[in-house]
């Protein structure tokens, strides 16, 4: 959930600029993220730069993102920094209709003279994160790693012999049936 208030420093006045090019540093620290209250992202720090194109219809903003954001790791749960990269492109139109932002076009009245760029920069960072988030191999914490290991060989090896007995007894039933099935099948 998105808590307005926070997240001026993610505005930018557009109103009083001229036509062209304009550009704009914002810095990324932990607000953002408890603004927007999500468990992959437990903070981060980073800049995104915007090149703003001003005309009289539309602003369009190049966005590049680089951060570094903090992230439980998928193998041990520990927080895992990881480097963040993007480049984007979202258009600002002007509308008197109330339009729905859909990831590429933010609509603004026509009276507006900021664009909040926070929920942009938020869900971009989102998007670039790596499928797997984990550290680097021998950075996790040994600690946790130990607590999801089965246990030791012998443990490991008594659940495969389980689960092999297990196997062929059902291997054995089926071989009833099939039996079965023969015998009725001979009867016939």
């Amino acid at each position: 959930m998105h808590r307005m208030g926070q997240l001026n420093d993610y505005k930018i006045a557009f109103r009083g600029l001229k036509n062209g090019t304009h550009t704009f540093e914002i810095a990324i620290d932990d607000k953002l993220f408890e603004a927007f209250e999500n468990a992959d992202v437990q903070g981060g720090t980073g800049r995104a730069e915007v090149a703003m194109d001003r005309s009289e219809t539309q602003l369009v903003c190049d966005v590049k993102i680089e951060a570094d954001v903090v992230v439980p790791c998928d193998r041990c749960l520990e927080p895992c920094h990881l480097p963040i990269r993007y480049e984007g492109r979202l258009v600002v139109k002007f509308s008197e209709e109330e339009l729905e932002y859909d990831g590429e076009v933010l609509w603004l009245f026509p009276g507006e003279s900021e664009v909040d760029l926070s929920h942009y920069i938020y869900e971009s960072i989102i998007l670039a994160l790596p499928y797997q988030r984990v550290h680097a191999e021998g950075d996790c914490d040994p600690t946790m790693l130990a607590r999801f290991t089965i246990g030791t060989e012998a443990e490991l090896e008594a659940i495969e012999e389980r689960a092999a007995h297990e196997e062929e007894g059902k291997k054995s039933e089926w071989d009833k049936l099939a039996a079965l099935k023969a015998q009725m099948e001979q009867k016939d």
